[in-house]
């Protein structure tokens, strides 16, 4: 070995061990840790209490409770109806937005997103202004149809709806935005019409962006209780949900309010964990 080797050899980077040290050598500054550790109990220790507080002895017998089996059968219901609804014309809208150039697409963008910020009891009234019985469009339907939305099962579609379908639409745009649209280009020289293109190339290539989408739709529509109490009501096994339930409960049972509010923990525990790789790339 000549010397010259000796001397690259002593002077090459170790490129396989440099990054192990660099991360165990890596510390974090104490006035960034300690900030992040109050955030993390804030956010984690009234989840630890509810947890706490679950009377676990009788957790079989009160999830066989007619009132708990009642709301947790509409809230699926209903929650599964206004996803089905928002995904017809979510996608659709979806992809308007993230390919169509046309004047005023951000003005669109943005009212279709409002209902992100928008509190959901504004929503509610919102919703009564133009379908309630005299609204806009609810007088309309009431006096040639006789269909009255308020205060029904599918009053309460609508307005999980009406607060879900901006979580869809970002996702199906995102997604949307992302894909490669040679494939799509491909097709229409081949001579594929654009409906053509659209349901053979354009959905599979952001199929799990749509699924994504709906799930996120799905467990917003589930958890939703402002537009809804306001807008369809709180009536047992008509309208009453289970975040309109764990409202009423917490003034006579408490014990049947933790036990609703677990359950809606434990859904959106088992999304954000399934649905994790969507957002956040994990070493």
């Amino acid at each position: 070995m000549s010397p010259s080797d000796d001397t690259s050899a002593a002077t090459r980077p170790e490129t396989g061990a440099s990054p192990h040290r660099r991360r165990r050598t890596t510390r974090v500054p104490i006035a960034l840790l300690i900030p992040a550790t109050l955030g993390m109990l804030f956010l984690v220790l009234p989840l630890v209490g509810l947890l706490a507080r679950t009377p676990w002895a009788t957790l079989p017998q009160r999830l066989t409770e007619p009132g708990v089996l009642s709301a947790l059968r509409l809230s699926i219901q209903t929650a599964t109806l206004a996803t089905l609804f928002c995904v017809a014309l979510g996608v659709p809208l979806a992809w308007l937005l993230a390919r169509v150039p046309f004047p005023g697409r951000r003005v669109v963008r943005a009212f279709v997103t409002v209902p992100l910020v928008l509190p959901p009891v504004v929503g509610g009234v919102a919703l009564l202004l133009v379908f309630g019985r005299r609204g806009l469009i609810g007088s309309w339907l009431d006096s040639t149809f006789g269909i009255t939305l308020p205060f029904t099962t599918t009053g309460v579609v609508l307005a999980e709806a009406f607060v879900a379908m901006p979580f869809l639409i970002i996702a199906v745009e995102g997604a949307l935005r992302g894909s490669d649209t040679r494939y799509e280009e491909a097709a229409a020289t081949l001579g594929a019409g654009r409906w053509t293109t659209f349901t053979h190339v354009t959905l599979p290539l952001v199929a799990p962006g749509i699924a994504a989408g709906a799930v996120l739709c799905w467990a917003r529509a589930l958890g939703e209780f402002g537009a809804t109490i306001t807008f369809a009501g709180n009536f047992p096994g008509r309208t009453q949900t289970m975040p309109l339930a764990v409202y009423l409960a917490l003034e006579t049972d408490l014990e049947a309010a933790i036990v609703l509010s677990l359950i809606l923990l434990t859904v959106s525990v088992v999304i954000l964990a399934s649905l994790r790789d969507r957002w956040i790339s994990s070493p």
